[in-house]
C-alpha cells in the first residue's frame, strides 16, 4: 500500500491488486477476460502462460471479489465447461471506489479515535 500511495501515477493494474487484495496475475486474468470475454480455463492458462490449477485458483479468487462472471456451456458430445467474462469496467471501477471510500471512513474513524482514551 506505501509503495502505491507514493507512486505519482500508479499504474491501473497496481491500484486494482491493492483495493482488492489480489496477486499480479490474478489482476492479469481480469484483463485477459476484459479483452477475450468467455474463455475457458484453458484457453486463459494459454494466454497467461500459467497451468490450470493456478489459473483456477485466480479465478475462484475474482469470482470471489466479484471481478468475474462464470456461464456454463453445454458440449455437444455430452458434459460442459465453463466460460469466464469480466465484470465490465464500470462496475469494476465502481467496485474500487466503493472499496477506497469503505477503507478511508475506516481510516478517518481511527484517525479521530486516536489519543481519547489517555
Amino acid at each position: 500500500m506505501e509503495a502505491l500511495m507514493l507512486a505519482d501515477e500508479p499504474e491501473f493494474a497496481r491500484v486494482m491488486e491493492c483495493v482488492f487484495g489480489i496477486q499480479h496475475h490474478e489482476c492479469r486474468a481480469y484483463l485477459v477476460l476484459h479483452d477475450v470475454p468467455g474463455s475457458t480455463v484453458a484457453e486463459l492458462a494459454e494466454d497467461l502462460a500459467r497451468d490450470r490449477s493456478t489459473v483456477n485458483r485466480a479465478l475462484s479468487t475474482l469470482l470471489e471479489k466479484g471481478l468475474i462472471e462464470r456461464q456454463r456451456r453445454l458440449l455437444d458430445p455430452g458434459g460442459y465447461v465453463y466460460q469466464y467474462s469480466a465484470v465490465p469496467l464500470p462496475e469494476a471501477k465502481a467496485r474500487m471506489h466503493e472499496a477506497i471510500d469503505e477503507w478511508a471512513e475506516t481510516v478517518h474513524g481511527k484517525i479521530d479515535e486516536f489519543g481519547e482514551s489517555e
